[in-house]
């Protein structure tokens, strides 16, 4: 085989003209890659941003356009509610200072406090004409809405931000996050759906195993929003308790968890919490852990109360949870989570059995959004 057929191939001989032309091309490329890649990268990153953004948009105008329109057929509005309603959706809470940690909890707590407490009042004047179940589902539907509209500025921001300053390091991690906070979005958009109709939610699920225990029996309310009745378990007395429902409320079950524990002088021989938790990527929905301590969400308060009551009186604090993603907690309730509930008071049941003596006192707190869950 001659030199000359090796130079052959599909482009001919590559050390002609056309073989000449490829590599100062190739090498132009390079060469370019070098100093722009980093630019034509970003240009692609914030076409993919731009994308999200719209569909954030669309997302957020939707929740916006559900809460308008459940206002004006549950609340029967005199006039026009979207000026209050937009209003609404820029309202904001101030955290104290934690430069001092000393008592910051009752500071979170009363700013809460104030902050529902005016917020129901504006859903209230906005929907006049809606029961206090419909004002509480109201209630969650525009702070689904309120939580759509903030998502959607603070993508917009760092957007505008990294393309205003070309900061590549803004983009990258932007577009990094953005698949998760799309997720999180269409989670929101499921809720607003969910609380516009009052449909139980995943989150109720704690719920959902506290009204069954408390079904045809007495019921009284205690603390804020918070509904407790007593039954019985192989001869143990047994507090159930759960926020008040069928209306989108979780309540403060920490001030009824110390209020009973208080009323009983502290002889509560164990507590029993169930709430949804969030899941790993894997595993099943539905499925059902115990552990110990206090199983509830939110900013902490709550949790605070119930162990700083738990650790004076050395009452042990069990939990029992169902495992859910973040879209199944805040959409309407599968049915594996449904499902789960009959196996949770299996479960409560074996555990007070075993952890308790006939004639103890136990706390059984079904915790969570009580959205179409009765008592």
């Amino acid at each position: 085989m001659s030199v000359a057929s090796l130079q052959l191939g599909p482009l001919g001989d590559i050390s002609g003209p056309l073989g000449q032309i490829i590599q100062v091309l190739v090498t132009v490329f390079f060469i370019g890659f070098i100093f722009f890649g980093q630019k034509i990268q970003m240009r692609m990153y914030l076409m993919e941003i731009d994308r999200g953004l719209k569909r954030l948009d669309f997302i957020r105008v939707q929740a916006g356009d559900l809460t308008l329109k459940t206002i004006k057929d549950q609340g029967k509005p005199a006039m026009d509610p979207t000026p209050a309603i937009n209003v609404l959706m820029e309202q904001f809470l101030i955290t104290p200072v934690d430069m001092d940690p000393s008592g910051i909890v009752g500071k979170f707590d009363h700013l809460l406090d104030v902050r529902d407490l005016k917020f129901k009042d504006d859903v209230r004047k906005i929907a006049p004409g809606a029961s206090e179940s419909q004002l509480n589902n109201l209630e969650n539907l525009v702070e689904a809405s309120w939580a759509l509209n903030t998502i959607y500025r603070i993508v917009r921001h760092f957007y505008l931000l990294g393309r205003k300053t070309s900061s590549f390091f803004i983009i990258i991690q932007l577009q990094a996050i953005l698949p998760l906070v799309m997720q999180e979005a269409e989670a929101y958009l499921g809720a607003a759906r969910a609380f516009a109709e009052g449909q139980p939610i995943g989150d109720g699920i704690g719920a959902l195993v506290a009204s069954r225990l408390m079904l045809d029996k007495e019921k009284r309310k205690v603390e804020k929003d918070i509904m407790v009745a007593e039954t019985s378990i192989e001869e143990r007395r047994v507090i159930a308790l759960k926020a008040e429902g069928a209306g989108g409320n979780v309540g403060k079950p920490g001030d009824a968890i110390r209020s009973i524990i208080d009323e009983n002088v502290g002889k509560v021989s164990m507590v029993v919490m169930v709430d949804a938790a969030v899941k790993f990527e894997g595993e099943i929905s539905g499925e059902i852990s115990e552990g110990i301590g206090a199983a509830i969400g939110g900013i902490g308060t709550e949790r605070f109360k119930i162990e700083q009551e738990a650790t004076k009186y050395r009452i042990p604090v069990y939990a029992v949870i169902v495992k859910e993603s973040i879209q199944e907690a805040i959409t309407p309730m599968k049915k594996e989570i449904l499902e789960a509930g009959e196996k949770v008071v299996e479960r409560i049941k074996k555990l007070i059995v075993e952890r308790s003596k006939p004639g103890d006192t136990i706390i059984v707190a079904g915790i969570g959004n009580t959205i179409g869950i009765g008592q």
